[in-house]
């Protein structure tokens, strides 16, 4: 028999996922949707509803608010505001998040991965600390530091100057970094050890040196590491709200009013709930596009 012929007429495989899935299965996870449904999905499309409404905290429309369209997104289009808190929201996503914990935490993560056992259980309780503090606690530390007679005033030789007045958006940049590179770090030191040290040993008998082999062979094995870090990091930066709250409430003026801060300001201060929604709306629409734009960077890798 001709062997390239009767490869010809075997019938296609099917799709591995499709012979694995069984319709009688679907019926252990009932609970788990039904849980999904009332505690995240139901949630979810009654607050897109509110976003297209005039629902007010206070006042003529707190209990018979009427179905206004899109006057909340012309509003919002409309509201130089709310295009600053944008602008402010890319900052600080980039600043403290994207750029700052990536770069600290793999730094510190190579660091633990050479350093004495001594000096990398230190390294790793300082840094850990800071993570597990409470946020709220957190932002306490760096709101003192920030005032006149703080440790930055002290440090920088400067005791009457109030930083939190006069470099609000940096300091809340630096206080969110200081808290969350320990999360980076141990993602990335988990990474560093799953990269072979064959790989590493064979591109050292190449004769390439620390540096060639870090950006050469460590950084593209970790490709994936890196890109689900840097999707955790930012979809947790861009929601953050206690630590900027906390320390400055969205001020000096609207210095530091990110999207999260600005949208509790205009639903619980401002009492318009339903512009409020509408904000939080357009922060899900982002968090929505990061994740897109991280995952489509990932599923080569993911379909290996």
């Amino acid at each position: 028999m001709d062997v390239s012929t009767s490869a010809v007429a075997l019938p296609p495989r099917r799709r591995q996922d499709k012979v694995r899935f069984q319709v009688s299965s679907v019926g252990w996870l009932l609970p788990a949707i039904a849980l999904l449904a009332v505690l995240f999905i139901v949630p979810v499309v009654y607050a897109i509803f509110l976003a297209f409404t005039n629902l007010q905290l206070l006042g003529p429309h707190a209990q018979s608010f009427q179905f206004t369209g899109t006057a909340n997104l012309s509003r919002m289009f409309g509201d130089s505001v709310f295009w600053h808190s944008l602008f402010l929201t890319a900052i600080f996503v980039v600043a403290s998040g994207i750029v700052a914990q990536t770069v600290f935490g793999f730094a510190l993560a190579l660091l633990m991965q050479r350093a004495l056992p001594p000096l990398r259980l230190g390294i790793g309780a300082i840094v850990i600390l800071a993570w597990v503090l409470p946020e709220i606690s957190a932002a306490f530390i760096w709101y003192a530091a920030g005032q006149a007679g703080g440790a930055i005033s002290l440090l920088t030789r400067s005791p009457n100057t109030n930083y939190l007045s006069t470099s609000a958006m940096l300091i809340v940049c630096i206080a969110n970094a200081w808290r969350n590179t320990a999360f980076s770090m141990l993602v990335f030191s988990a990474g560093l050890r799953n990269v072979p040290e064959e790989v590493n040993e064979a591109a050292q008998l190449e004769g390439a040196g620390y540096w060639r082999r870090l950006f050469s062979v460590t950084i593209p094995i970790m490709r994936p590491t890196i890109f689900t870090n840097l999707l955790l990091i930012t979809l947790a930066t861009l929601s953050d709200f206690t630590l900027i709250f906390a320390m400055t409430q969205g001020g000096p003026g609207n210095d530091t009013a990110i999207l999260p801060v600005y949208s509790y300001i205009e639903a619980f201060q401002f009492n318009e709930l339903g512009y409020g929604t509408a904000i939080a709306l357009a922060l899900i629409v982002l968090g929505g596009l990061f994740s897109l734009l991280y995952v489509r960077h990932l599923r080569p890798e993911l379909n290996k």
